[in-house]
């Protein structure tokens, strides 16, 4: 088991910044990949971020491309996402998530990830 425990969640206006935080225990050494989604009311969940934590490699949703930033801290097993210049459409909940096996082509898919946070709450406000 990965538990996972996000913060750093909270309401800002349109134009500011906030930074998401999402530290893992427990067996992290069976996990490749950690990111981030976030659903909206009313919407499906969607992908916004991913870091392969031992590759390296790191993708980010087209709507997040400039504003939004994964890194992570290795020794604190922690993921971070930096998001800058937010718009009312972000406004969502922000679940961090860990996957076992995660292909690099499908590191949008939900289904591909085991393990997941309880959210934290975004709101932009205009």
């Amino acid at each position: 088991q990965v538990p996972l425990m996000e913060s750093g969640g909270g309401s800002v206006q349109a134009g500011g910044s906030l930074r998401l935080s999402c530290v893992a225990s427990g067996s992290t050494y069976s996990t490749n990949a950690m990111g981030w989604f976030r659903q909206a009311p009313g919407k499906e969940r969607e992908g916004v971020a991913v870091i392969f934590t031992t590759a390296g490699w790191i993708f980010i949703a087209d709507s997040a491309k400039g504003r939004f930033r994964i890194s992570q801290d290795n020794a604190e097993n922690t993921v971070y996402l930096q998001m800058n210049s937010l718009t009312p459409e972000d406004t969502a909940k922000y679940y961090c998530a860990a996957a076992i096996s995660l292909y690099r082509t499908r590191w949008w898919d939900d289904k591909n990830f085991a393990y997941w946070g309880q959210g934290t709450q975004v709101t932009v406000s205009s």
